[in-house]
């Protein structure tokens, strides 16, 4: 099994998106030198939208600069694929900085094997989860509750998922997620119309990745990984 760090949000609390992005480009770095194993970051944001690297902002943010002082949210352009979306308390974002050729150098496949792990997460909890013919990310009925968007470097990747566990979805009123306008959001909680403790589906989660991807995990504390690199 390959190992992998894992640093998991329960002992990190939230972290500003901007920090975060940091933080990746120096893992990815110190990954592709052969500094360090693969790593998974496990965190929640403050409320935060993002915009991939072929969107202009104004296409599919909805609120004015008024709106988002207002409301506390921040808006960052970033280097990974996809449309806008949005971040916030209660979505867990999983960052992977995975180098992806132990598998295969497929980044089609690799998305879609993180949409298994996540469609296997969500059975867990009961939920019956698929996927959407061309269009990624993991949809409950006609829902979103994963999107995903990656970017991959010498078969590196950073970037990775978010799941909506219990954020507030009217977060969502700013935004056209992921450019799809006629498709509504939902979170676990929504569905299952109960508290779902952000623990239990880390630890889920990390089961199921370790299945697809053929991982163990090694948690660590951020400062331990900050002093690793």
């Amino acid at each position: 099994m390959l190992p992998c760090w894992v640093v998991r949000a329960k002992r990190t609390g939230t972290m500003e998106y901007g920090v975060a992005l940091s933080l990746q480009r120096t893992l990815l770095a110190a990954r592709r030198s052969g500094l360090i194993d693969n790593v998974l970051l496990l965190l929640e944001h403050p409320p935060t939208y993002t915009i991939g690297r072929r969107l202009r902002a104004e296409d599919h943010l909805l609120y004015g600069e008024e709106t988002l002082r207002a409301r506390g949210i921040q808006v960052y352009e970033t280097d990974r694929g996809g449309d806008i979306t949005c971040h916030g308390p209660g979505q867990l974002v999983g960052y992977t900085i995975f180098d992806i050729a132990a598998w295969y150098q497929d980044v089609y496949r690799y998305l879609r094997d993180l949409e298994a792990v996540i469609i296997g997460l969500l059975g867990d909890f009961g939920v019956t989860a698929r996927r959407l013919e061309g269009i990624t990310g993991v949809w409950v009925e006609n829902r979103k509750i994963a999107a995903l968007g990656i970017r991959v470097s010498r078969w590196i990747a950073m970037h990775g998922f978010s799941l909506n566990v219990h954020p507030d979805l009217t977060l969502y009123e700013g935004i056209v997620p992921c450019g799809i306008a006629d498709r509504e959001v939902t979170s676990l909680e929504r569905i299952q119309d109960r508290k779902v403790s952000m623990e239990e589906v880390e630890t889920g989660l990390l089961r199921h990745l370790g299945g697809v991807f053929d991982m163990s995990f090694e948690e660590m504390t951020l400062s331990e990984l900050e002093q690793s690199i």
